[in-house]
């Protein structure tokens, strides 16, 4: 048949991939907002992960799910909290023109629905890169109204700057833009509240202060880890294997293992700022260990 003169010829272009970027749910009478403030595609994750074990140990993790051996996606995923009271965002991601894939949270906070005057606290997991960057914009605090909420084990580490090599730029970062905020921040401790139906867990180890947060409304629960596990597969199946963005080593081992069993065991939502987006699902105990599962419908019904 004739092909019509009036309609173009050829297929369509190749797009490329295309990522989700919000998923909101309910949580009780909260709402929470998972974003993606972006993602890296690195070498690995040997040596990151498994640094202290050989790179057929690790490659053969990946090969057995699924996963490549050469390269990992990393995606950022910040939290956002609505308690019909209180908005609250769970760290800052990476703020403007660190990656070129990443740094687009503030724009994707209103793409949900919000504005950033709207956000009534910023509370910080722990003081790296990803987590930090984002708290300026324009050389402006980019939530103005909002009370910023720091770990006070966490800012003293960084304040004192006693860093490993690694984490000389951060901390540099740290100082120009979290320090400024010292005055006028709230400092948390373990079994502290942010607002009321947020309570502060401790995380150390990743970072020497780090911070979970256990989200409760009407009976429902919620942790949002941090960086308690960065990988979905070679974190939670093998928990005891050292990963190189570990500030300490040893800790974050022991705070990764008591972290996996209490949501395994008490069935706790997990919110994992470096998960599979939405970066929202349980642990589930498997053999002598356990393993991510995804969040499937469970959250669209509420």
């Amino acid at each position: 048949m004739p092909q019509n003169s009036t309609t173009p010829g050829g297929s369509a272009p190749m797009l490329g991939v295309l990522r989700p970027q919000i998923y909101r749910f309910r949580l009780g009478n909260f709402e929470v907002t998972q974003i993606l403030d972006g993602f890296r595609v690195s070498p690995g994750p040997h040596p990151t992960f498994g640094q202290d074990q050989s790179a057929e140990n690790v490659h053969n993790l990946l090969k057995a799910n699924g996963l490549p051996a050469t390269h990992f996606d990393h995606h950022f995923v910040p939290t956002l909290v609505n308690t019909g009271k209180e908005l609250v965002l769970f760290d800052t991601g990476n703020g403007k023109g660190r990656i070129a894939t990443a740094g687009n949270l503030r724009d994707l906070v209103q793409t949900a629905g919000y504005t950033p005057q709207q956000v009534d606290v910023v509370a910080i997991t722990h003081g790296h890169p990803d987590h930090i960057g984002g708290l300026m914009h324009d050389g402006k605090p980019a939530y103005p109204n909002a009370r910023i909420a720091f770990g006070e084990v966490e800012f003293d580490f960084w304040k004192k700057g006693q860093v490993r090599e690694a984490r000389k730029q951060n901390l540099q970062m740290f100082q120009e833009i979290a320090i400024p905020f010292e005055d006028k921040a709230t400092f948390l401790k373990p079994e502290g509240e942010v607002v009321s139906g947020i309570r502060v867990v401790n995380a150390y180890g990743h970072s020497p202060g780090m911070l979970a947060f256990h989200v409760e409304s009407d009976n429902q629960s919620l942790l949002i880890w941090g960086d308690v596990a960065n990988h979905y597969v070679v974190s939670i199946q093998q928990p005891e294997w050292a990963t190189g963005f570990d500030d300490v080593k040893d800790m974050a081992i022991t705070t990764r293992k008591r972290i996996l069993d209490m949501v395994a065991t008490d069935k706790i939502a997990v919110a994992g700022f470096h998960m599979p987006f939405p970066s929202l699902g349980f642990v589930e105990k498997s053999g002598t260990s356990y393993r991510w599962v995804p969040a499937s419908y469970q959250f669209n019904l509420s």
